[in-house]
């Protein structure tokens, strides 16, 4: 029972990966690479910070600022220096790795008799693996919510047109190239949350924490379209969240089967490819074309 809470908890708060690269990955249409830096960056200077001595939700917010830093850059590189996403979320992703050793001072810092922001005392009654699902519920919930209420707005139309259609956008007067920053900021944000949040759920900071985290961000995104389809924008956030859970649960599974912890990458890389074929698997199938037979005697 532990375990699989352990994993639904994990899913939780890895969900907030999934959230920020909706942003870049699904709506701005590109795969932004700065998250494999923005992410280690968030845990480094949060953990950094609070082995220091400072209030760890003052350093979970100095996680987020910095994050937005990482976005910023990316998007200056990006709109004014026109280098290609690719290549700018590249370049901002390996100035990271150096920052997050000055930032750390070695290459990973514990914990160890630390508070942190999952110490509160609301928790202190419940089991100690249920401290990830109360707090990542508290966190995606807020997150959630927000994104919604910003998507909604006016500036939120702005952001959602520019991924749409930026010539169309800037046609109507919307600054795109502003959009475009925003949008990598508030992700990148997001995404040095999320490893602020992580690392102190892990109990450490690691500079190698952040390889092949845009897989995972991806696989909750993917996994939850292919679980529920056509979705509206609201229904495809709740959906990405949901695809967190599915798959560390997947992963949980895969595990108890025998493979390694050494094999994680290897198995998160097959789940998505997976799941990303997936449509096209069952075309291939022809499931499609027998579901809607199956439909079509139903309704007979």
């Amino acid at each position: 029972m532990s375990i699989i809470v352990s994993s639904i908890s994990q899913g939780i708060l890895w969900a907030i990966l999934g959230l920020a690269l909706f942003l870049t990955f699904r709506i701005l249409n590109f795969a932004d690479m700065t998250v494999e830096g923005s992410f280690p960056l968030g845990g480094a200077t949060a953990v950094a910070l609070i082995a220091h001595g400072t209030n760890p939700y003052l350093a979970t917010l100095a996680a987020l600022i910095v994050g937005a830093l990482a976005g910023l850059m990316t998007g200056l590189l990006y709109t004014k220096g026109k280098i290609p996403i690719l290549l700018a979320g590249i370049l901002v992703m390996t100035a990271c790795l150096s920052i997050n050793l000055r930032i750390m001072g070695s290459a990973n810092i514990s914990l160890l008799n630390q508070k942190t922001i999952f110490s509160a005392k609301f928790l202190q009654d419940l089991p100690k693996y249920f401290d990830g699902v109360v707090v990542g519920l508290i966190i995606i919930a807020l997150l959630t919510i927000t994104l919604i209420w910003f998507l909604q707005t006016e500036l939120g139309q702005a952001f959602i047109a520019t991924g749409d259609n930026a010539k169309m956008a800037a046609a109507f007067g919307i600054k795109t190239d502003q959009m475009t920053i925003m949008g990598l900021m508030v992700s990148n944000a997001m995404i040095a949350f999320g490893g602020a949040v992580i690392a102190q759920n892990n109990g450490f900071a690691d500079i190698n924490m952040g390889i092949g985290i845009i897989v995972i961000a991806l696989a909750s995104i993917i996994i939850g379209e292919v679980a529920f389809g056509e979705l509206s924008l609201n229904q495809r956030l709740v959906a990405v969240i949901i695809g967190s859970i599915i798959y560390r649960l997947v992963l949980l599974a895969v595990l108890q089967l025998g493979f390694s912890t050494n094999d994680l990458n290897l198995i998160s890389s097959l789940i998505l490819a997976l799941a990303m074929a997936l449509p096209q698997i069952r075309h291939f199938l022809k499931f499609d074309q027998i579901f809607q037979q199956l439909g079509g005697k139903q309704n007979d």
